[in-house]
């Protein structure tokens, strides 16, 4: 019995080997030079607490990926695997299918990963969702933006990518002349029609995520946070953005939780799994799915989701997947089986801009910043952010209430503005 985890982040945040610890045959990962070396860390100089730690230059290969993880598979007799990027997700569904082991198969996967059949499936069971098309050709698209109008947003089916192949998250044409320039892009003129290509119309209103894990088939860790600025546009300014979890109080928590639990049912996912719903609250008062993975949330969510259960969301999904007891879930779920929140926790971003970084702003150190992390040194060279976890800077905070948090978040936030100097 081992467990194989295709991990391509950095290593620190993640100890699969101690949170793992009372598995019987240990764990075995392949982890990726170039994350670890993108999250500031040195590369491990020995095993730790790994059976065995393959590292190799990126996961970008993708034959070499699969060529190793099946070499793996077989020499220590693997029976789990895991994997938590997106990137990642069909690969191991594709080994647990090859050699018969328990957790999410392709098929299962699918509803997950193509935005298209998902949205189906969620309409079918009643759902609203985002207006949508399956573009194969520029005139498909002018024709879905003369029903729907401006702004359309554009992503790949399959995943979390974009209509550019080469970019990695949805594309928004607000004008026409915006439009134009991403057809021209997306639809060269020699080429065929796409298959892979998805058109939305732009919904109006908040942006909310629920974010939570499920193990033997419930539900035990849900909360819902909300994005206090459009994540769509993460590259447009240069101010602090603040992305908050919701109050047990406010009306829309008990709705967006129960609405994720009705998306999950429809979706027919495994018995355990992380998963990441993004849902639009319109300005009429609905409440509008945009889409849910399943896998542990992006960026620093993961760490907002610890400061407000006291539990690692990606340790509890990795007990689970590999059918380890729950303590945290045994100890303090309510009745239910649900995991009750301990305290507010939010996030505060600084997005990468172009320039010299002139000078960053000192380390705070008040107990409740749950992380901080800088990602750039005085006088190096930056460009924009690439994507919308490309951050300068994050901060996860924490408050006993939600209005204490954001004050919080907003005062570290304008010292950020005021502190970052890029020249």
């Amino acid at each position: 019995m081992t467990v194989l985890v295709l991990h391509r982040f950095p290593l620190g945040p993640f100890p699969y080997d101690r949170w793992l610890s009372d598995f019987d045959g240990g764990v075995v990962m392949i982890a990726a030079r170039d994350a670890i070396a993108a999250g500031g860390e040195q590369l491990p100089a020995g095993l730790g607490g790994y059976r065995h730690l393959e590292i190799i230059d990126t996961f970008d290969d993708g034959e070499l990926v699969d060529r190793l993880a099946r070499d793996l598979a077989y020499e220590y007799q693997v029976t789990h695997v895991i994997a938590h990027h997106e990137a990642d997700l069909h690969r191991a569904a594709a080994l647990r299918e090859k050699f018969g082991l328990p957790g999410q198969l392709p098929s299962g996967l699918l509803p997950f990963r193509d935005k298209a059949l998902m949205k189906r499936k969620l309409a079918a069971a009643g759902l609203e969702v985002v207006p949508h098309a399956q573009a194969g050709t520029a005139a498909e698209v002018r024709a879905f933006g003369a029903a729907h109008g401006l702004p359309l947003v554009f992503k790949v089916i399959d995943g979390t990518g974009t209509g550019s192949p080469a970019a990695a998250g949805p594309r928004i044409a607000g004008t026409g002349e915006e439009l134009e320039e991403y057809l021209a892009e997306a639809f060269p003129a020699a080429a065929g029609p796409r298959e892979d290509l998805l058109v939305e119309a732009y919904v109006e209103g908040r942006t909310c995520h629920v974010d939570g894990v499920v193990a033997g088939g419930r539900t035990v860790m849900a909360w819902p946070s909300r994005y206090e600025y459009d994540p769509v546009s993460f590259g447009s300014g240069d101010g602090a953005l603040v992305d908050l979890t919701l109050a047990p109080s406010d009306p829309l928590t008990p709705r967006l939780l129960a609405l994720v639990e009705e998306a999950l049912g429809a979706l027919e996912g495994p018995a355990d799994h992380a998963f990441h719903a993004k849902v639009f609250h319109t300005p009429d008062d609905r409440l509008v799915v945009c889409e849910i993975t399943a896998r542990p949330a992006g960026g620093r969510v993961r760490d907002v989701l610890s400061a407000v259960f006291g539990v690692h969301p990606v340790e509890l999904a990795a007990r689970a997947e590999v059918g380890l007891r729950l303590p945290a879930v045994e100890a303090r779920a309510r009745s239910g089986g649900r995991l009750e929140p301990v305290r507010m926790a939010g996030q505060v971003l600084m997005m990468k801009r172009t320039g010299t970084v002139r000078a960053i702003p000192p380390t705070p150190e008040e107990p409740w910043v749950e992380f901080y992390g800088v990602f750039a040194e005085p006088g190096e060279v930056i460009g924009d952010a690439e994507n919308a976890c490309d951050f300068l800077a994050v901060a996860v905070l924490s408050a006993p209430t939600r209005a204490e948090c954001e004050k919080r978040l907003r005062a570290l936030g304008a010292h950020f503005e005021t502190e970052f100097v890029i020249g």
